[in-house]
């Protein structure tokens, strides 16, 4: 696994992390969805719809991307787990 320094300059650096959105079921059988990020460790949350599961996931890896540089740890950048780090800005869209 690559990892990328907070000392490079990751203002202009696009990282795109897999995501798994799993559904699940509550305690009391409703729907729901379960979503997590394979190469952020911990990085897990849920939603009622696929949808809004999708939205958390983008805020928990956004958020904890954020602590990794504002802590000074390195951001993962693993192929094998779809981790694509690029030296340029750019937009990701979800079909």
């Amino acid at each position: 696994m690559r990892t990328t320094h907070v000392t490079d300059d990751i203002r202009s650096r696009s990282f795109t992390f897999r995501v798994v959105i799993d559904e699940d079921r509550f305690e009391d059988g409703e729907q729901a969805y379960h979503a997590f990020a394979p190469a952020l460790k911990g990085c897990h949350t849920w939603g009622h719809t696929y949808e809004e599961a999708l939205a958390n996931i983008h805020e928990a890896v956004e958020l904890y991307v954020e602590d990794l540089i504002e802590n000074g740890e390195q951001i993962p950048v693993d192929d094998d787990q779809n981790v694509l780090d690029k030296s340029t800005p750019a937009v990701v869209v979800n079909i």
